[in-house]
């Protein structure tokens, strides 16, 4: 029977499952670190604690919220013996299915050999699990000291960042050697060169710096990138640089050419 879930019954009447299966919908149904607070960050305190921050997640649909850092407590190791902890936020439904989440070490088994994670609840609650781990944190133990903690969570962009990343800007760039510009477009932090030119004059080039400069928004994030390849009857080149700067290698020929190229940019993007 279909319930009007976000509406007034006169009751109450909205359900905690309700409210993490439409979080399941849109957020998907795996396990997610939200990109807020300190993202529970973890700091080694100690040979037997840690301390794991400030953060918001969810999963399976579950929110869990951290206010506060909390201190977690590490069993100690043992000389001449290895061993792989995990951190995880431990989801569980008990009696009058009451539902709780909480951060639980999980201990692996001390070995003198390679050691694996220990074994997890993996039955999600979607699908009717009383428990379930989402893995933060491996904590590896040599001996007695406490390692580099690997962290096993996925960052959840927001929204904003999806909307960025389809945003899309166009403009012209006027070719060395030429009176004609071609279109360049960026989606995104994508930017894409392409059109057909005629040069205007031959000269052959050695990584030669050209005049014309890779307008702000469009600019590639590694030097060295080319960013305009020109085939043909020609063989040229421009690559480009994060401050705009373009230098060229080849002979443009005074052709007839047609142009491609594309690369990544971190420049902010161009207003509309």
């Amino acid at each position: 029977m279909a319930e009007l879930v976000t509406g007034h019954a006169g009751k109450a009447h909205a359900t905690a499952e309700q409210a993490a299966g439409l979080n399941a919908g849109i957020l998907g149904l795996d396990d997610y670190v939200l990109n807020v607070h300190d993202k529970f960050e973890i700091t080694v305190v100690s040979a037997n604690k840690v301390t794991i921050g400030t953060g918001e997640l969810v999963m399976r649909g579950r929110h869990v919220s951290q206010g506060t850092p909390e201190d977690l407590i590490v069993t100690n190791g043992s000389q001449g013996q290895k061993r792989n902890d995990l951190i995880v936020c431990r989801y569980a439904k008990g009696s009058q299915s009451v539902e709780s989440a909480k951060l639980v070490v999980v201990r692996g088994t001390p070995t003198t050999g390679t050691p694996t994670d220990p074994a997890l609840n993996t039955t999600s609650p979607l699908d009717g699990g009383t428990t379930y781990d989402m893995p933060l944190y491996r904590i590896p133990l040599d001996g007695i000291t406490i390692g580099t903690p690997v962290p096993l969570f996925n960052v959840l962009k927001p929204m904003s960042d999806v909307w960025d990343s389809l945003t899309q800007r166009s403009t012209t760039w006027r070719v060395p050697y030429s009176s004609d510009s071609i279109l360049l477009t960026r989606i995104g932090d994508i930017c894409f060169m392409g059109g057909n030119v005629k040069f205007n004059n031959s000269g052959q080039n050695n990584y030669t710096k050209a005049q014309e400069k890779l307008p702000e928004g469009y600019r590639p994030v590694i030097a060295n990138t080319p960013v305009a390849v020109f085939g043909g009857e020609t063989t040229f080149i421009c690559y480009g640089e994060a401050n705009g700067t373009v230098t060229m290698l080849g002979n443009p020929n005074s052709a007839y050419t047609g142009c491609t190229g594309v690369w990544r940019t971190a420049d902010p993007m161009p207003a509309a």
